[in-house]
């Protein structure tokens, strides 16, 4: 299937493997997935880095495999790639414990099944190349009591196991919130939005880019209809209609020309405001806003991305964002920028945190960014809504996200 036509990443429930080296966690993905995604050898470490593979795992839909390194690698990379397998845990929506009859239940597995516990993660426990070494019952209830999950020996060279352990992870998926909607529920059949799409050079050649094709996706999905338009073209889009728009929606770097042409009485946000409350918390990004009134000179910013893209000349996170901030605020500021999968370990070097809407990371591991701002005292705000606060137009934003009536009730 085109990349084009598959579900986005983040949208898909993340399964995630975790073990020791050794103990078949490659090879089980690649029984999971019918394909060869990871590298199998009876060399230990071979995995060095997390591999992810989407799939379809019916009933359940879209999901993504996570292969992750030894739980137990040793030396200074060791430790590395240690640390770089719990921070997976971060985006888990559901976890794999893998682990054979000869390895059992040691010290590593207890600490991740500690750590599994404190995120409130469901997960399973996956008994492993049983063709090599059958496991006795008394082995099975042992490791059953250390884990306090369901065990399930499996062999990925026969397949033995394999279709049993498919039927366990759906079950054992935690319900997704199936009336969290980006937009969809703002909507009733036949309303109809406006999009505002400004095509810089910043967007993939002949492609919306992915907050905007997922905004129309929920909006046909509701059963109202959408008008895609620039902004030269708006205001004769607006004025060509026979009826109001129930909404209009922008890229929120066109908010302050936007606002000026919608008129008052027509609902207004933007893309970034809609995923903020889809992945995000609003309340709490609302107030990182409300924190930029505070800076000082010299206090450091940290812009964090969850994905990574051909910097632009006028990139909105390392040159339009600190542009505006300065010139808001009149203060001399310093930026620092971490993209894709890291995000700063210490945040209390920071007076706030501006992050990107998030449209490639899944809820897990936007809430988690969040929480862990959160937990360091550090505001933390998202593109939209900063960009909406500065020009002073987010309690206008945000209004536009009342629900319809026969909804609210």
């Amino acid at each position: 299937m085109s990349s084009l036509q598959q579900t986005p990443q983040g949208e898909r429930v993340h399964i995630a493997l975790f073990g020791r080296r050794n103990v078949g966690k490659s090879s089980l993905i690649n029984a999971l997935t019918g394909q060869t995604v990871s590298i199998v050898s009876e060399v230990k470490g071979t995995t060095t880095d997390p591999v992810s593979k989407a799939m379809e795992l019916l009933p359940l839909g879209p999901v993504v495999f996570i292969d992750t390194p030894g739980l137990d690698d040793e030396g200074d990379l060791g430790s590395l790639r240690v640390q770089r397998t719990l921070d997976i845990l971060n985006k888990t929506d559901l976890a794999i414990l893998v682990t054979t009859a000869e390895a059992g239940i040691g010290s590593c597995e207890r600490q991740l099944v500690e750590r599994l516990r404190e995120k409130k993660l469901p997960f399973v426990t996956v008994l492993n190349q049983i063709d090599r070494l059958v496991p006795d019952p008394e082995a099975i209830r042992a490791i059953t009591g250390e884990t306090g999950s369901p065990v399930l020996a499996v062999s990925s060279v026969t397949r033995e196991g394999i279709d049993g352990l498919k039927s366990a992870l759906i079950k054992a998926v935690p319900d997704a919130d199936g009336d969290r909607r980006i937009i969809g529920d703002l909507l009733q059949p036949g309303d109809l939005v406006v999009l505002v799409t400004p095509i810089d050079s910043a967007a993939p050649k002949g492609r919306l880019i992915l907050p905007q094709q997922q905004v129309l996706r929920d909006i046909l999905d509701t059963g109202a209809a959408a008008v895609v338009t620039q902004v030269p073209q708006l205001a004769g889009v607006l004025g060509g209609l026979t009826a109001p728009p129930r909404l209009v929606v922008t890229d929120s770097q066109a908010f302050g020309p936007v606002s000026a042409i919608v008129p008052q009485t027509v609902p207004l946000t933007s893309f970034s405001i809609l995923f903020a409350r889809y992945k995000g918390d609003l309340a709490t990004l609302k107030a990182g806003a409300d924190a930029v009134a505070a800076l000082k000179d010299g206090d450091r910013i940290l812009i964090a991305e969850g994905c990574t893209h051909h910097r632009q000349t006028d990139d909105i996170g390392t040159v339009k964002i600190p542009r505006m901030l300065e010139k808001k605020t009149g203060k001399r500021l310093v930026f620092d920028h971490t993209s894709g999968i890291q995000y700063a370990r210490n945040l209390s070097d920071y007076a706030l945190i501006v992050h990107c809407g998030g449209c490639m990371l899944n809820r897990r591991e936007m809430l988690w960014r969040i929480a862990q701002a959160r937990d360091s005292g550090i505001p933390i705000v998202n593109y939209g809504v900063l960009i909406a606060a500065l020009q002073g137009i987010l309690p206008r934003a945000r209004a536009g996200l009342q629900r319809p009536a026969a909804q609210a009730r």
